[in-house]
């Protein structure tokens, strides 16, 4: 099947609201790990205090420069991104307008000036990028540096890996191998990792620092690693800074006269 043209941009903007969600500003400090793993904490005490650590906050507003490197080839810009928790999140390129993006529960919708194309369209897509059913809050957690299934849906196992807690499904999905690791200092995750080996599929989301903001821990820094095949994307983001909980605005109206981009 041949793609459309703009399938490549579209499928690379949505790899990056994916893990578009490391905050910081000026006012904020940096969350010290300082922690040591203990192998007498048990997997429900692991996931009791992850749990308690889940971000809480009404809106967002943060500028974030985001860096992509693909085939020995890399670009940066800056974008806005606004956030109303469980309802909206929104990318904006941040000097032009040139593209954007907003995610709801319910749509997925994108257009990009450069080309005059736009997309509006389901979670299928988001679904295909990273080889995983996923959903509006699925999205979010990676994002907060939550777990991104209910951790108390099956019986889960915990070890002790390079100071992280690795907290895993003690029946592990024949499809789909996935690993949380949990930092013991704030309980919040320093990865997250899923493979599928029979798809050639490998993704991984590190969580390299966090910081205090508003009381909240949330992601400083993330960097994500998707492979498909002997295919491999790595994004990095450095957000500069951020407000929680202010009046913010999602405007998106796809200009008359572009043309769409179906993905069949």
């Amino acid at each position: 099947m041949k793609l459309p043209q703009g399938y490549k941009k579209l499928k690379l903007t949505l790899s990056v609201i994916l893990i578009t969600f490391a905050f910081s500003c000026n006012s904020t400090k940096r969350v010290i790990a300082s922690g040591e793993a203990s192998d007498k904490i048990t997997a429900k005490q692991v996931i009791k205090q992850h749990q308690k650590k889940d971000t809480d906050f009404k809106t967002l507003k943060a500028r974030v420069k985001i860096d992509i490197s693909q085939n020995n080839s890399s670009q940066g810009a800056s974008f806005t991104l606004r956030i109303k928790k469980d309802k909206v999140i929104w990318l904006s390129e941040s000097i032009l307008g040139m593209a954007r993006m907003m995610i709801t529960p319910d749509k997925v919708k994108f257009y990009n000036k450069l080309d005059n194309e736009y997309f509006d369209g389901d979670y299928k897509l988001l679904s295909d990028v990273v080889g995983i059913d996923l959903d509006f809050m699925k999205v979010q957690n990676i994002l907060l540096g939550q777990a991104i299934y209910d951790l108390n849906d099956e019986p889960y196992q915990v070890s002790v890996n390079n100071n992280s807690y690795a907290v895993s499904p003690k029946d592990q999905n024949a499809l789909i191998e996935l690993f949380y690791l949990i930092n013991p200092s704030h309980f919040k995750m320093d990865s997250l990792q899923m493979q599928q080996a029979l798809k050639k599929r490998m993704l991984q989301v590190d969580y390299s620092s966090y910081q205090l903001v508003d009381t909240q821990i949330i992601p400083e820094n993330i960097r994500i690693i998707a492979v498909e095949d002997t295919s491999e994307v790595a994004i990095t983001m450095e957000f500069k800074s951020v407000s929680l909980n202010d009046e913010v605005r999602f405007p998106f109206n796809i200009p008359s006269g572009y043309k769409e981009i179906e993905i069949k």
